[in-house]
This record gives C-alpha cells, structure tokens and sequence, in this order.
C-alpha cells in the first residue's frame, strides 16, 4: 500500500472518529443552548475546555509518548506491555493525586458539581490516554469505534437529562460522565487492555524514557490551552460570562472546519512518522502541504458560504453577537490546520521541544493582543488574538521546519488561497442576502476549481469501479 493510499485509508477511519462527535455537538447545541442560562451555559463551557488544560498537567503527556513508543515495537510483545504498564501506572496514580487537590481548588463550587468535575476529568483523562495507546497499536477502526461511541451516547443523555429531565448543568455533566465512561468500557475490553498490563514490567528507567520524550509537550499543551481557553478567561474578567458564552457560541461553527483537518492530523502524525527517513521525502512532504492546502482552503470556502444558513439552524437564544465574530475565526482555523501540518513534521523528526516552543510564542502573543484590545474592540479582541496567534504560528513553523527538513513550498497557490479566503470572510462579516449569495456562487467555484485535478481522478477511480463490478 502507497504512503498516499494509506493516508487516505486511515483519514478516512480517523474521520469517523472526528465528524460525528462534532456533528453529534452541533444537534445537541440547540438543547444546550436553550436549556441551560447563560451564565450555566458559560460555566458549562470553561468545565469542558479546563479539561484540556487538566490532562498535560496531571499526566505530563505520558499518553503522546504512548502512541509514539508503540509506533516502533508493533512486533514486540514485552515492549507493548512495557509501555502500556508504565503509562497507565503513571497516568492513574498522577491523576488521582491532581484530582484531589482540584476538588479543594474549586471549592467556590458546590460539593456536588465538584465531585462530578473531578470524576468526568478522571474518566476522560483515562480514555484518552487507551485512545493513544489505540492508535500507537494500530487499531485505527477502534479508535473511530470509541471515539463515536462517546458523542453518540452523549447526546442520547443530554436529551434525557437536560431536555426532557430539565437537569440544567448537572444533567449536562452527568451526560458527559457516563458517555464517556461507556466508550473507556469498550476499549478496555476490545483492546483486552487488561491483559497488556504485567506490574512486573514497571520499571524507573522505563518510565524515565517516557517522560524524556513527554515532557517538552507539556509547555506545547498548555499554550494551545491558552490560545483556547485564555480569550474566555479575559474576557470573563473583562466583561463578564456572558461575553464567555458568546464567545464559546462563535466557535461552534468555525469550529466544524477542525472536523476535516483534525482526522488528517492523527492519520498524518503517522504517516509523517513512518515515512520520515524515506529518500524523498523532501518531495513528499512538499506534495503534501500543497495538496492539504487546496482540501482545506475549499472546504473552508464552502464552510464561509454556508455559515449564515448553519447559524440559523443551529444557534437557539440571544446569541446574533457571536455571528460577528465567525468570519475572523473560521480564517483561524485555517492557519490552525497549517500549523498542524508541521506539528506532524516535528513529531516525525521527535522535535518534541521546537513544537512547544513555537506554540509558547504563539500564546503569548495572543496573550497580549487579548489584554491590549479588549477594553476597545470588546469581544472582537478574541477572535481577533486568535487569528493573528495562529497565523503567527503557522508561518513561524513553515520557516522553522526548513532547520531540519526541506520543503518547497508554491507561495503564490498559498498567498493566492489566503487573500480568495480573506475576501469571503469580508463579505460574510458584512452579513447581507446580496453578499451571503455573492460567497455561495463563488466559493463552490474556488473549492471546485482548485481541487479540480483531485475531483477527477475521484470520478475516474469510481467509474473504474463501477465498471469493474459490472464485468
């Protein structure tokens, strides 16, 4: 199988376990929204994405080493056990000591919203870290498995607790608990995870290894956290947890563009891994970005026409002011993807340092953007910390990466995308029928065009098949 052909294989399963928990998020957005008030919605809000910001921090990223290590022992027995052994000791003892010093830290919280907090972190934070070592054995179908069991049953409960049961905040985390516990459940038990745990093989020098390697993506977690979470927590202070829930509302739709990168994403850390001492892979690399470039820049295109019907749909309650503030953050999510891209590079070449180190700048200077504009601009300073963060980011990275791997980018189709794509995002802002018409017509033409050598080798791979089948 090529790298290409595999590529494509695993973004296909990897995307069964990215697009259905957002689009199971998007249908229970309306019930969310509607249910919950604006201030439980926002702490709602700051629960879910503080989790984020938990899991580096009481397991030092362990589980990115998981997948990494079991990447080269796919044919060893004792190596597999060794890593699983010591990553989930490691990660259940770490998270259980974390936990605790949680509950009393939110002690303004009442007793019972705390407990459900620090039993949702602790169920999440297990599962993710199954979920790595899933991928790191190569079970990919598992991994689509779990991770759409999870937002599928999650919905489920939300419409059980939340809309029928008026459960309020604690029927959303109660939801969010046991979905999560049931797809931990699955993969223990599909992955016989059990029996790839021997307390024999725990062992300091082992566990040393892995936390060498782990350790310099903690600084990387924590700053994509801020680059995320700090906009909330300005403008809470700021303004107050309305802007929050606003704010968190705007990224909803911005944030189905990550649904298309992030499946590439986990299948392209491997495939960037594995190919990593190929003989052309300066040429690989370089065919690649140019052809993720074009993918998401219409898909991008196709996402900016649809918003003003996606918003109608899917937005329940006061919330016309997040509209606004949509165009600046789908832009952002392009460069997002850009700088993900590269993210992949630095793990292929184990360059767990150059990629904390590059998203520590980037949140810093979202950091400041934030502070500088908020008392001006309002919510507006967010969206706009985090495109100009993120630009930063991705530019930074397609210089730094040339250090150590060459790759030979075609500016004009990468300026050419951007300056197409900025022009939509004008026009959306402005939020007229005429203009909204205007990004429906041109934007299918620019995603169709550009992809136009991809979408025929599409239709004749299909009318292969379908040929084929006849015979």
């Amino acid at each position: 199988m090529s790298r290409e052909t595999s590529l494509a294989k695993n973004t296909f399963i990897m995307s069964i376990g990215t697009i259905l928990p957002k689009l199971s998020w998007l249908i229970t957005l309306p019930i969310i929204t509607e249910r919950l008030t604006k201030a439980e919605y926002g702490t709602y809000d700051l629960i879910t994405t503080l989790v984020s910001l938990f899991l580096p921090v009481a397991t030092l990223q362990v589980q990115t080493a998981a997948f990494r290590f079991l990447m080269d022992c796919r044919e060893n027995a004792e190596n597999r056990k060794r890593i699983i052994t010591n990553v989930l000791f490691f990660v259940v003892a770490s998270s259980i000591a974390a936990l605790l010093a949680l509950y009393f830290i939110l002690y303004r919280l009442s007793p019972s919203i705390r407990l459900f907090i620090c039993v949702y972190f602790f169920v999440d934070i297990i599962f993710l870290t199954l979920s790595q070592v899933v991928r790191g054995l190569s079970k990919p179908k598992l991994y689509a498995l779990c991770t759409s069991v999870q937002p599928v049953v999650n919905m489920l409960l939300v419409v059980v607790f939340v809309y029928f049961g008026n459960g309020g905040l604690t029927g959303a985390l109660l939801a969010v608990t046991l979905s999560t516990l049931m797809a931990l459940i699955i993969i223990l038990i599909k992955a016989k995870i059990p029996s790839q745990i021997d307390s024999r093989l725990f062992s300091g020098a082992s566990l040393k290894e892995i936390i060498s390697y782990s350790w310099p993506m903690i600084p990387n977690s924590l700053s994509l956290w801020f680059l995320h979470f700090s906009d909330r927590l300005v403008l809470l202070k700021f303004i107050g947890i309305d802007a929050t829930a606003v704010y968190g509302v705007a990224n909803k739709i911005p944030s189905i563009f990550a649904l298309a990168n992030n499946a590439f994403t986990l299948a392209w850390q491997e495939n960037a891994s594995l190919s990593a001492r190929d003989e052309d892979i300066a040429e690989y690399y370089g065919k690649m970005f140019d052809n993720i470039m074009r993918i998401l820049s219409g898909i991008l295109a196709m996402l900016i026409a649809a918003t003003p019907i996606l918003f109608l749909i899917l937005i329940q309650g006061d919330y016309d002011e997040a509209y606004a503030q949509m165009p600046i953050l789908l832009m952002s999510m392009l460069f997002s993807s850009v700088s993900s891209f590269f993210g992949g590079i630095y793990i292929a070449h184990k360059k767990t340092k150059s990629v904390g180190g590059t998203t520590i700048i980037a949140a810093m200077v979202n950091l400041a953007i934030d502070f500088a504009l908020v008392r001006v601009i309002g919510i507006y300073a967010a969206s706009v910390s985090t495109l100009v963060s993120y630009m930063f980011l991705a530019f930074y990275r397609m210089k730094n990466v040339l250090k150590f791997q060459y790759i030979k980018y075609k500016y004009l189709n990468i300026f050419g995308y951007i300056l197409f794509l900025t022009g939509m995002c004008v026009l959306s802002w402005m939020h007229t029928v005429y203009f909204d018409v205007v990004n429906v017509i041109v934007g299918s033409m620019f995603a169709l065009y550009i992809n136009r050598a991809m979408l025929k080798n599409i239709w004749n791979m299909a009318r292969k098949k379908v040929k084929a089948g006849r015979k």
